[in-house]
């Protein structure tokens, strides 16, 4: 055990793209559990783009993150001291436990995992949040049928990912938008896309014209932008677009004035639709076996881009909103 908790706390609210010195690597005591609560040595914590928009002074669908306090995020991790009833020291668990080396938790909103089914960091990424973002936002939004093409942006990355294998899995053809040439051998290659191009050497309307000969039934958006400017006129009558990510704007110091698209929704009768992971907590216990079953067959795969060491927390961060990353983007913090 290391002798202090090293803490990552968010020191400045940025202004466009984030810059190293918005943030603050700090030394903390390792806090001792009270009654209720136990303590969580964390093994991996996740970095993802809805970290951004929380960075912000304006509320969205949660609270900004506070200045000088520790980055909130997703972790998981052992647990190596208890007093709370339902957690026992030495299992494993994933929760909101922030960018730290150790974290006290009461157990609210914390799930206990199991190693023995997959990797404990997976349930950072294909089993866990990134996992069920997928499943919900394509299944239940999009709700695909057999024969269908549907098309995912950001497709590299441990959402998108996971949305074309199981629009695969159901039985759809599957069109992935990604921005570099070894993420599309990945997408195609490895994870049986039916077809993918890189939208930074190619021009994304007439390539999905190509792509789609016969139009649009789902569109999976992770990015926003000119991506699904290009993407709605394709469309078919009676599609379904899910909203889970706007990435291309969440650095903009201005906002950019894109073209007016709600005739195409009216005219196409499509079906748009914003979502969010957490209004599917409830359910999260109907999507784990299922990804945990396709992992298990070989039908899903994932992928991990891993920093080592919370001191590189902070770029594991910035190079996943440049889009360095392939798959799930993870800090490693420890052995546990």
């Amino acid at each position: 055990m290391s002798p202090t908790n090293q803490q990552v706390l968010l020191a400045a609210r940025p202004t466009g793209f984030p810059n190293p010195t918005d943030f603050r690597l700090v030394e903390a005591p390792i806090p001792e559990p009270a009654d209720g609560q136990f303590l969580v040595g964390i093994a991996y914590l996740s970095v993802d783009p809805y970290m951004r928009g929380r960075m912000n002074a304006a509320r969205s669908y949660a609270d900004p993150q506070k200045l000088d306090e520790v980055m909130g995020g997703g972790a998981v991790g052992k647990v190596l001291a208890s007093r709370h009833p339902g957690f026992a020291e030495g299992e494993y668990v994933v929760g909101m436990f922030g960018w730290q080396q150790y974290a006290l938790s009461d157990g609210r909103g914390v799930m206990q995992v199991d190693p023995r089914l997959a990797p404990i960091s997976a349930y950072l990424g294909v089993l866990g949040m990134p996992g069920f973002t997928a499943y919900f936002g394509l299944l239940d939004v999009c709700a695909p049928r057999p024969g269908e093409t549907v098309v995912v942006s950001g497709a590299a990355g441990a959402v998108g990912s996971t949305v074309g294998q199981i629009a695969k899995i159901h039985g759809c053809r599957v069109v992935g938008i990604a921005g570099g040439d070894d993420k599309i051998r990945w997408i195609t290659e490895d994870l049986g896309f039916d077809a993918a191009f890189n939208y930074k050497t190619e021009s994304p309307y007439q390539k999905l014209k190509e792509l789609c000969p016969a139009g649009i039934d789902c569109y999976f958006d992770n990015v926003g932008g000119s991506i699904t400017d290009a993407v709605l006129p394709l469309m078919n009558t009676s599609g379904r677009v899910s909203i889970c990510g706007q990435i291309s704007m969440y650095n903009l110091e201005k906002p950019e004035t894109g073209p007016r698209l709600f005739p195409l929704v009216l005219v196409r009768t499509l079906k748009v639709q914003g979502f969010l992971v957490f209004q599917y907590a409830s359910r999260y216990g109907e999507a784990l076996p299922k990804l945990a079953g396709w992992l298990q067959e070989g039908k899903l795969k994932y992928r991990e881009t891993v920093a080592e060491g919370i001191e590189n927390a902070v770029s594991a961060f910035l190079g996943m909103l440049r889009g360095e990353n392939i798959g799930k983007q993870l800090v490693k913090i420890s052995d546990q």
